[in-house]
């Protein structure tokens, strides 16, 4: 059962929440959600009305407000508006844009362009408004792809990673406490419309029905608070573009266990969809060159190391295709090999750690392939086993 108030405790619940004590029906009933609260029986009284659909709460003590004005797009509010908004900051209006916070990614100087990343670019540079799901294996640098042609553009990007828990509230905003004091908080796809931003929905085939919450933004329209009682129009530059490792249809083998079927009037809202296959040999090779020489890699051993690792890494996928086996090595794992050579100095073990996570027969059988394919391996650094007198100072001073 829900508290009863008064009728001022309820006028200063709506202007904690819109700044305002001149309000709708719809955005009473808002007031009456979120703090939990009845609306008086007099609310809709014809002495109360102000103007069309639109009432003042009635109250025994003399209010000064400023109601809170929401244009269709945010970014064309005048600066009284604006200045208003941001006055109310300070209580627990809605948080407003911090300008000061850019949301473009960092470049990363390893960063090989390949694959899908020329139709992302134009997408991206073309600042229209057009969904993209892209779509491929796990590791195979999709969200990196992303991520950087934002940062070669110079273009903002919020990133939403997805869960079977992902709601509403995650995705558009909720009240949140900041300094003891409740406070809507703008979420990530209202950020990135407001800003212009491509919105990254990373995993999006890991959300549950609660997705369907973002149908209309999908569309390129706006999108209404309900909490608020806001009406947000996207700015010129947004976008979406969604990953994922399947098709929003589910994963049969079991290999991606989470992923749900999609809606199909979800997914019908994207424009286009793309495949990112595994890159060639020939590509691949210039990406772990790159990644070798962020990890400060630099000798003849890791020029021979680099093909011989690409090689394996393409018979396996081969193989994979195939039917033959049931695993299988991703770019970002190669990557990951190298990066543990960095550490550790020993391409048998760095190998060999990376593959623990399959199981025993799985294990053998790459290593054998390596073997094969590097004789270099021999069998102390295979198993990652020898000792330098450094190591053995280190370990007995332990």
């Amino acid at each position: 059962m829900r508290n009863r108030i008064t009728i001022n405790e309820f006028a200063a619940a709506a202007k904690e929440l819109l700044g305002t004590v001149e309000i709708t029906y719809a955005q009473a009933k808002s007031v009456q959600d979120i703090y939990n609260v009845c609306i008086p029986g007099s609310f809709d009284a014809k002495e109360n009305r102000v103007s069309r659909g639109v009432y003042k709460i009635p109250a025994t003590d003399e209010v000064v407000t400023t109601p809170l004005k929401v244009s269709a797009n945010s970014n064309e509010s005048s600066s009284e508006e604006q200045n208003s908004v941001v006055t109310r900051v300070a209580t627990t209006g809605a948080m407003a844009l911090d300008a000061s916070i850019s949301f473009i990614p960092r470049m990363d100087n390893t960063y090989v362009p390949w694959g899908n990343s020329n139709d992302i670019k134009k997408v991206i540079k073309s600042k229209m408004f057009f969904p993209v799901y892209l779509t491929g294996m796990s590791g195979n640098g999709k969200t990196f792809g992303i991520e950087q042609t934002c940062a070669a553009l110079g273009r903002e990007m919020i990133r939403v990673n997805f869960t079977a828990e992902t709601d509403e509230d995650d995705l558009f905003g909720g009240f949140r406490l900041v300094n003891g004091e409740t406070v809507f908080q703008y979420g990530p796809v209202i950020e990135a419309m407001k800003r212009g931003a491509v919105l990254l929905l990373d995993e999006i085939d890991l959300a549950s029905s609660k997705v369907m919450a973002l149908q209309s933004v999908l569309e390129g329209k706006g999108y209404f608070i309900k909490k608020r009682g806001e009406w947000v129009e996207p700015s010129k530059g947004f976008t979406v573009i969604a990953t994922a490792n399947t098709k929003g249809k589910g994963s049969d083998d079991g290999r991606f266990v989470g992923t749900n079927v999609l809606n199909e009037a979800f997914l019908d809202r994207f424009s286009i969809t793309l495949y990112q296959a595994y890159p060639s040999e020939t590509i691949e090779k210039k990406i772990l060159q790159k990644a070798a020489e962020g990890f400060g890699l630099r000798s003849a051993e890791v020029d021979a190391f680099i093909p011989n690792l690409t090689m394996w890494g393409d018979i396996i996928r081969k193989t994979f295709e195939d039917g033959g086996i049931d695993d299988i090595i991703s770019t970002r794992r190669l990557v990951d090999i190298l990066k543990s050579y960095s550490i550790f100095g020993n391409k048998g073990k760095a190998i060999k750690m990376s593959i623990e996570r399959f199981d025993d027969e799985t294990k053998e059988s790459f290593m054998s392939l390596y073997e094969k394919i590097d004789a270099g391996v021999g069998e102390n650094e295979k198993y990652g086993t020898s000792v330098d007198a450094e190591d053995f100072d280190e370990a007995t001073a332990l």
